[in-house]
């Protein structure tokens, strides 16, 4: 009873101490003004749990090149979209784009208490002004009379920190800039890219091919809206994973409900693979069989059965996003409909010398650099591919400054801590 009472006595004082936001007490009770953190349930995301991948080629290898040598890796949980993007999500994007730059032609800023500028949405936007005419085609480039936008305005800036080059340059952190060490600002990257999606690729992806009502329509039409957005490159994909974490940061300043220090980002090569496979190690397919086709002879999902039967699956080109079932993740077409962009940078022997925990091969190349250097790891094959491509294991690439019609994304969020069902 002793024993209880002086237990009950030690909380009540800490309590107190926590109340009274006060740690002169000459005891070491850490610092109570800290911010709460609630953590994120991302609206559209599924939970992936940490564990335990064996990666390598889960089938023969067409090309007899070894690029997936045998490894067990682990993965730390994370979250994932449950479907690719879609051309209505991605809309969102390029409306806030469009709007920001109408606010700013019309000059609807507003200053905070230290002289800076920010764009202020409040403003209702009237797109007869003729201050926005430069928005949109003029002259000889409008079509038929219409009032359209001109995408080429549409750009956008995004930047990302390269923790690895800064982990490799301050190898003592404390060295100071004063006493030598590189800038901060030397490891702070920015690019400013054009965020609409090239349309155009439906038809210079296939020569002597009639794709061009896609071209018209595959982005903008509502008939599309939840199919997979593409037509867009690496570069852009992060600029969208950039632009999603600045409206997540803005609207949880808003509520002033805790921090967050976690980006929307591309998931790595390893990640995607570990989320493909739902749970089902060594499995060829999402959906854990080793074949393509259920009891019933029914295609489990969207690519190029046969030689050339495109409507086969029930998809002549992509299908909507949530078609066919999901795997035992709760994530849908992870093989097949588009191939996914990771953060991944593609080596031949990447699989020989990566780490076994969390394996991440990062490389952010220029536009200088040799065209090999600018490959970028795409993973679970597309509408037009056939089914050796949509197996988890089957590793392929693109480059980076590269749009297709068959080449989409989705986003991953690290999580933070360990949870109940990571064991």
């Amino acid at each position: 009873m002793e024993k209880l009472l002086k237990f009950l006595f030690a909380v009540i004082v800490v309590a107190v101490m926590a109340s009274c936001g006060s740690s002169d007490t000459g005891q070491l009770v850490g610092v109570f003004d800290r911010p709460a953190w609630k953590g994120i349930n991302p609206y559209g995301m599924v939970y992936v749990p940490s564990g335990t991948l064996h990666i390598g080629q889960s089938d023969q290898d067409v090309q007899n090149t070894f690029v997936q040598r045998p490894m067990a890796i682990s993965i730390q949980g994370f979250y994932m979209d449950d479907t690719e993007i879609t051309n209505n999500e991605y809309r969102q994007f390029v409306n806030w784009t469009r709007d920001s730059l109408a606010h700013s032609y019309l000059d609807h800023f507003y200053e905070d208490d230290e002289g800076n500028q920010f764009i202020d949405r409040s403003y209702e936007i009237d797109w007869e002004d003729e201050t926005l005419d430069d928005l949109f085609y003029q002259g000889e480039d409008r079509f038929a009379g219409k009032k359209e936008l001109n995408v080429s305005k549409l750009e956008f800036e995004y930047e990302w920190y390269d923790w690895k080059s800064a982990a490799s340059a301050n190898d003592n952190w404390q060295r100071s800039q004063s006493e030598g060490g590189p800038a901060r600002s030397s490891f702070i990257n920015r690019e400013t890219v054009n965020i609409y999606p090239d349309t155009l690729c439906w038809i210079r992806d296939f020569a002597y091919s009639y794709n061009e009502p896609m071209t018209r329509n595959y982005f903008w039409h509502p008939a599309f809206d939840d199919y997979p957005v593409v037509g867009i490159n690496w570069k852009v994909a992060n600029a969208f994973c950039y632009w999603r974490t600045k409206i997540w940061d803005s609207y949880q300043a808003t509520r002033n409900d805790g921090v967050n220090t976690e980006v929307f980002r591309l998931p790595t090569e390893h990640e995607w693979e570990y989320a493909a496979r739902g749970g089902h190690d060594l499995a060829p397919y999402p959906w854990g069989a080793y074949y393509l086709r259920n009891a019933k002879g029914c295609l489990l999902a969207n690519f190029k059965p046969g030689r050339g039967n495109y409507p086969e699956d029930g998809g002549q080109y992509t299908v909507k996003a949530d078609a066919y079932f999901p795997n035992d993740y709760g994530l849908y077409n992870m093989s097949g409909n588009v191939s996914e962009w990771t953060s991944t940078a593609y080596d031949e022997n990447a699989y020989s010398f990566i780490h076994d925990l969390n394996p991440d091969l990062r490389y952010d190349a220029t536009d200088d650099d040799p065209e090999v250097q600018k490959r970028k790891v795409i993973r679970g094959g597309s509408w037009k591919d056939i089914g050796y491509f949509l197996q988890t294991g089957t590793r392929h690439w693109e480059f980076q400054d590269t749009t297709k019609s068959y080449v989409g994304f989705r986003c991953a969020l690290t999580f933070l801590g360990r949870s109940l069902g990571d064991f």
